[in-house]
């Protein structure tokens, strides 16, 4: 999954076929066949597959208390765009295609449910009822991921100054 992936960010969805996918994972065209139905399905699987691994190391990094939250606030932007700017790029290309964005709006589904739960895990951590805390991650995630696409400085910085100051209204209370 993840190599196919990786090709299909590294060359492009219309620059890879079955066959430079196959050599990009060691396999013939023929061995991707009998794990995948066809190219279209191999591009939804491997997209939720990596991204969901994207979420689970974001999640990771995130802070378990009040006083780490601010070393998580200015470091995952940077982070995020580094390690994976080039995968945000290929999975907004996937579910905004006609073709596929049936599967991207079941996949975002899925991100709304984890990062709710993920809120109600911080919520005694940080202080901040999660039915508050999950619209400041999601805030979050849209400025890590627009800086990832396009390296926007100015939003990136007015965003977080914001949240910033929104967590600590919050904090405060």
């Amino acid at each position: 999954m993840e190599k196919c992936f990786d090709c299909f960010a590294e060359y492009g969805l219309h620059g890879t076929g079955i066959r430079a996918l196959g050599a990009h994972c060691g396999c013939t065209s023929t061995m991707l066949y009998t794990y995948f139905k066809n190219l279209d399905d191999i591009i939804i699987q491997s997209t939720e597959y990596c991204m969901r691994k994207v979420e689970d190391e974001v999640m990771a990094k995130a802070p378990a208390d009040v006083k780490d939250l601010w070393r998580f606030i200015d470091e995952i932007p940077y982070w995020t765009a580094e390690k994976h700017g080039k995968k945000y790029r290929l999975m907004y290309q996937v579910y905004t295609h006609p073709k596929y964005r049936e599967y991207g709006q079941e996949f975002f589904k899925g991100v709304d449910e984890r990062y709710t739960q993920y809120a109600k895990n911080l919520e005694g951590k940080l202080g901040i009822p999660y039915k508050k805390l999950t619209p400041l991650i999601f805030i979050l995630i849209r400025v890590c991921v627009h800086y990832a696409l396009f390296e926007d400085e100015f939003y990136m910085k007015s965003q977080i100054a914001m949240l910033k100051e929104l967590f600590e209204l919050f904090i405060m209370k």
